[in-house]
């Protein structure tokens, strides 16, 4: 389970936020009752085996509070060290992470007792130290780590574990991240190998709910019949979306003749079938497709006329004027036939739809024609070789890619002087002789913004910071 519900003193939790935990109830290391998240507690519990191996022995201190508990625990503070020192430590009511159950306040135990877990000495920090390591193999990361006090509004506490998941805990490790950093800074494009019968929308909700992160897109729906290349974006590289579709894209698709469906591939339903005729001109005719030319949208799509998609108006029978749009096929070759099927190649350009590009085709050879199978096996200068399945990106073998190594657009480091200029949105002189758009970058590498070419300058076209 993946969980990166931010709490925080910016961030209540929310009464829906207890719908979907499953508590169980547990006793501290003093023996009282309490609850906890039932995942939480099990990496828990082989967190602590793991450590006894180490030498290190753990306890819990302190998981879930109510609200109730948490108002005590403000006063008590109060009295123990004064207002002040309690608005420090303390979170107010509906703010602390123990609110979740998935927060636990570790406790070390030495001498064969446990010593109180905000009470830590310096000879307990080595200890500390070594747990801090290990916490990302059990899905634990430190929420509130050193250094980081001006972004979690709290200071360095080393025994607040915080249980997020296998998954994004490394990620959260290996970036040297805060929660708050993670849901705000972390970003970039996945390169996902998607199979058959899933929708790219389904993809991009398994990577949202893998990465915890809201803010995801894809860049070119692949139908569930479909399979291949599909870019998808996280955080702030969702800005890039469109220029990532807008790139051209390469296909083999396999055609089956004398079959019309309503849907133009083999899942529809069948509305016609005739003769195939002798495919002597086949070449000649995929060849006469390498042009810029209208094509008409397929009823089964998601283009919208007068406010509706279209599938809506093919499932409710209803009439409707199919639009067409301008479309480039820049490569098409022939792959392999038989008397009744073909497979070919083609390079084409965005909004293209293969399914009517086999229809078209079918009508120049005087037959129906309709796809059985279509692979993406390029996106711009993203070959299917490079892409991951969604196996892979669970198991933690893939890479995020930053948007400049997806793009085809130029990379500009700038000085110091062009960078403020950039971070303030000013338009500067197009001294580098840009086309079209450029990605600038500081000296540390880290994407400031894309601009693009517009009367004589450059003028921002998407900001990053």
């Amino acid at each position: 389970m993946t969980n990166t519900t931010l709490i925080n003193k910016d961030n209540k939790i929310k009464e829906s936020f207890y719908k979907k935990v499953n508590f169980i109830d547990i006793k501290d290391i003093d023996g009282n009752d309490t609850k906890i998240e039932k995942e939480t507690y099990e990496n828990y519990l082989e967190l602590q085996e793991f450590l006894k191996t180490k030498n290190i022995i753990i306890g819990i201190d302190s998981a879930y509070r109510s609200e109730q508990r948490q108002s005590e625990l403000y006063q008590e503070f109060i009295e123990r060290y004064g207002k002040e020192y309690a608005d420090k430590i303390v979170a107010p009511v509906g703010t602390s992470e123990h609110h979740s159950g998935l927060a636990i306040d570790l406790a070390l135990k030495s001498n064969n007792e446990y010593l109180d877990a905000d009470m830590v000495h310096e000879d307990q920090e080595p200890i500390y130290k070594e747990v801090h390591k290990h916490l990302k193999d059990f899905g634990f990361i430190l929420r509130y780590p050193e250094g980081k006090e001006h972004i979690t509004g709290y200071p360095y506490e080393p025994w607040h574990i915080r249980y997020v998941g296998k998954f994004v805990a490394k990620i959260i490790y290996e970036k040297n991240y805060t929660l708050e950093e993670y849901l705000t800074d972390f970003s970039g494009i996945i390169l996902v190998n998607k199979e058959k019968d899933m929708t790219s929308f389904d993809v991009v909700n398994e990577i949202s709910h893998l990465f915890g992160i809201k803010r995801v897109g894809h860049t070119g729906t692949l139908d569930p019949l479909a399979e291949g290349v599909l870019l998808v974006a996280i955080g702030k590289a969702t800005k890039v979306v469109e220029l990532l579709t807008a790139t051209y894209k390469e296909y083999i698709a396999t055609v089956k003749l004398g079959i019309k469906t309503d849907t133009l591939d083999i899942t529809g339903k069948v509305l016609e079938q005739n003769e195939v005729p002798n495919l002597e001109n086949l070449d000649e005719v995929l060849n006469s497709f390498k042009k810029t030319y209208l094509q008409e949208v397929p009823i089964y799509s998601a283009v919208k006329v007068n406010g509706k998609k279209l599938y809506e108006y093919a499932r409710n029978n209803e009439q409707v004027e199919l639009p067409k749009k301008t479309v480039t096929i820049k490569e098409i070759e022939l792959l392999d036939k038989t008397e009744d099927t073909f497979k070919f190649k083609t390079l084409v350009s965005k909004g293209c739809y293969i399914r009517s590009l086999i229809n078209d085709i079918g009508n120049e050879l005087n037959t129906y024609a309709t796809m059985t199978e279509l692979t993406r096996t390029k996106q711009g200068k993203v070959s299917i070789e490079e892409t991951k399945t969604l196996k892979d990106i669970k198991n933690g073998n893939f890479k995020i890619y930053e948007i400049d190594e997806v793009l085809e657009i130029p990379v500009i480091v700038v000085d110091s002087v062009q960078e403020q200029k950039i971070r303030t949105g000013q338009k500067i002189n197009n001294d580098y002789n840009i086309k079209e758009k450029v990605i600038f970058k500081d000296q540390n590498n880290f994407i400031l913004g894309i601009y693009e070419s517009k009367e004589g300058l450059l003028s921002v076209w998407k900001n990053f910071v």
